[in-house]
């Protein structure tokens, strides 16, 4: 573990973007939103400082329609720490719009997806909503351990052990 981590933002996952990409085509024609979760580029294998996007967070209660998505920040998991989001416009324009923008606050990273959602049809975007550079790095995803418990475990929870 290291104690400090660059949080320069260096690229997504190329399971993290097809996963979204998927999931925004899913959700067409109303809009998808999640949150951006990372790992140090580091313990993914790359010789390089910064952060990948790893997983795509989608936050219970967010509700959306063919123009807009509001996230419940009330249902973010405590400790749910974010490098910023991710939405679609099913409207297939690569670009923020105002309101966008002014959601932009959280995170140093904001993907806009657009239909109909293949490889090229995503940008992302500074809080400013100003364009940046976000590369696409071939990596293994880190199993993820959230789910990771036996009936034993869940036993044992309810009992109080």
């Amino acid at each position: 573990m290291r104690l400090f981590r660059s949080s320069t933002v260096l690229g997504i996952a190329e399971g993290a973007l097809s996963f979204a990409r998927s999931a925004a085509e899913d959700t067409h024609p109303d809009e998808y939103m999640g949150l951006l979760r990372g790992e140090d580029a580091r313990d993914l294998g790359l010789d390089r400082d910064g952060t990948v996007v790893t997983d795509v967070l989608i936050i219970p209660g967010t509700t959306s329609s063919p123009v807009s998505a509001t996230v419940r920040s009330d249902m973010i998991p405590t400790g749910a720490r974010s490098v910023g989001s991710l939405h679609s416009h099913p409207n297939g324009v690569l670009h923020p719009s105002e309101q966008d923008i002014q959601t932009f606050g959280n995170g140093s990273v904001h993907i806009i997806l657009g239909a109909p959602y293949g490889p090229d049809d995503w940008r992302a975007f500074d809080r400013t909503g100003d364009p940046r550079e976000l590369d696409v790095v071939d990596v293994e995803l880190p199993d993820d351990d959230f789910f990771d418990f036996t009936q034993a475990d869940i036993d044992a929870e309810l009992e109080g052990r």
